[in-house]
């Protein structure tokens, strides 16, 4: 997130990650708690479509760290809302039937290759999985944030160890028809200890980063929950 608000909870606060949501859910609020420094497009991005996704780190009990987004890259604006308010939460995976309504709109390459993966891309029948970012929030909200250069950017939950020849397998699969479909494909691993980057885990690196609430981490094995992560 280009900004960023201050946590609404006092230093030494006890932390946590609220179970009932993760990341990348998108979540329709009832109304956005205002803070210190809001970029002045938040409000009316909010108004016109009260989605927001959930974002990765901890916070303090009630309180759920969020990103709101508006028109283009530049307008993302990481803040903190009230579970109270959640009214509906949508995990990428929700999205797994879901298209535009328009013709115009499904034509797009990232619509199109999602649509492409979830009837060839045998290789993620084993997952849960899903869209997210522009695709997944054109999908919830209904506004046309997808570009005709847009990515398609995916989210896969791995529970348990993916071996790195499956992951290979997979990437090359997504890549084929990313290819085809004239755009890039970019793959988040849900696992353990947080988000891992499809690429990073199938070029078979010694350690990966991975995304956690507490911040990125090195780690060798992302399946393997240390106690550091939580110390």
């Amino acid at each position: 997130m280009p900004t960023c608000a201050a946590p609404p909870f006092a230093p030494g606060s006890e932390l946590q990650c609220d179970a009932r949501w993760r990341p990348h859910d998108l979540l329709r609020l009832r109304r956005l708690p205002s803070f210190d420094g809001e970029p002045e497009w938040v409000r009316g991005a909010f108004s016109t479509a009260p989605f927001v996704v959930v974002r990765r780190a901890q916070t303090a009990a009630g309180v759920v760290p969020i990103g709101v987004r508006g028109n283009g890259r530049a307008q993302r604006h990481g803040t903190w809302a009230e579970a109270g308010d959640v009214e509906t939460a949508i995990a990428p995976e929700d999205l797994a039937a879901s298209s535009p309504m328009d013709a115009e709109r499904r034509a797009l390459p990232a619509f199109a290759l999602y649509a492409a993966l979830r009837q060839e891309a045998h290789g993620l029948d084993a997952f849960l999985w899903g869209p997210t970012g522009s695709t997944g929030f054109e999908l919830v909200s209904g506004l046309p944030v997808v570009t005709a250069t847009s990515d398609l950017d995916l989210l896969i939950r791995t529970p348990r160890p993916l071996p790195r020849e499956r992951a290979v397998q997979i990437l090359s699969d997504l890549d084929s028809h990313a290819r085809r479909a004239g755009i890039r494909v970019d793959v988040q691993l849900d696992t353990p200890t947080g988000g891992v980057a499809l690429t990073e885990w199938a070029a078979g690196k010694a350690r990966v980063m991975v995304r956690h609430a507490q911040g990125p981490r090195l780690l060798a094995d992302p399946w393997a929950v240390l106690t550091t992560l939580h110390a």
